[in-house]
């Protein structure tokens, strides 16, 4: 299966767009990394490295917005979202100004950079404020489809990107925000994912039904707003909930899903996450086995809690 990383799409996709005049980018000095360089090889007029200052890159962004711009801002996502938080909310979200922000390298998956650069709380922060979308693409293909549509989008928006590679499972074509999918159909448990959790989440899925368990595994690309239609639907048939996330089990998808459904649907709501913790350094399969993971550890988890 062919294998791509998210943060490849974003770059790409960068480029594509960069035939809007209106789109300008800007990067805190890591345009090799979050692959916003690929815009400035066809568009150098109009790309702006800012040097490692992220909270002015985001107030530059700011201005370029109201001055009738379309910008993206980009940076790994643990300084996007925590060293420049208060400009976002006071400069970005606060206006509700048509500026893309884009966390590349996020999550336990950056491997041995280590716990102080795996955001593994940025949806959390992201999503907590007012105006604010969330997008986590599932592969190559999302991630792509998702910076095409954001050109038209009103508002703040936050991509949250990769810097592993993974599995392509989906067509990734014309995407519509608050749309997620069901790559597998099932009538047992219900399992909502995001990133390239979906992917281990199909794979565990897989392993289930060997063993009886008919799983319903959904892609859950858009955070907020949350596809609650979707996920009411698959509530309702299966009864059991689980999510699963490369973040912490607070404020994330899982959260996102228990809200709505604690109050629109109560049903058994699991989350599989990381539990509370900072990440490690290790490589990214090591990371994914010590965390849970993997197909075999997410298998295990929703059998002992159907069990339990």
């Amino acid at each position: 299966m062919e294998k791509k990383a998210t943060r490849e799409a974003y770059g790409k996709a960068l480029a594509e767009i960069g035939k809007d005049e209106k789109v300008v980018i800007l990067d805190a000095d890591l345009s090799g990394s979050t692959k916003s360089s690929e815009f400035k090889k066809v568009y150098p007029d109009r790309f702006f490295n800012m040097g490692i200052a992220e909270s002015n890159m985001v107030d530059v962004a700011a201005g370029m917005a109201l001055s009738g711009l379309k910008p993206y801002a980009s940076s790994f996502a643990v300084f996007i979202s925590g060293r420049a938080f208060e400009p976002v909310r006071q400069s970005i979200c606060y206006q509700n100004l048509n500026v893309v922000l884009c966390g590349s390298h996020s999550g336990i998956s950056v491997g041995e950079d280590g716990g102080s650069h795996q955001a593994v709380a940025d949806i959390a922060l992201m999503r907590s404020l007012p105006n604010m979308k969330v997008f986590v693409p599932a592969d190559y293909n999302e991630a792509y489809s998702i910076v095409l549509a954001t050109v038209e989008m009103e508002g703040p928006v936050y991509i949250r990107t990769s810097r592993a590679k993974s599995p392509i499972i989906t067509e990734g074509k014309n995407f519509e925000s608050a749309r997620a999918t069901i790559l597998k159909s099932g009538n047992d448990i219900s399992l909502i994912a995001c990133g390239m959790m979906s992917y281990i989440a199909l794979e565990a899925a897989l392993l289930l039904k060997q063993e009886g368990i008919d799983v319903e595994v959904i892609n859950s690309p858009s955070i907020k707003p949350l596809d609650t239609e979707t996920v009411y639907t698959s509530a309702k048939k299966t009864k059991r909930v689980f999510t699963m996330e490369e973040h912490s089990v607070i404020g994330g998808l899982g959260s996102a899903v228990s809200e709505f459904l604690s109050e629109n649907l109560p049903v058994y709501v699991h989350k599989i996450g990381i539990e509370d913790t900072f990440g490690e350094s290790g490589t990214k399969d090591d990371l994914f086995c010590k965390f849970g993971f993997t197909k075999e550890a997410v298998a295990k988890r929703i059998k002992d809690r159907l069990n339990g």
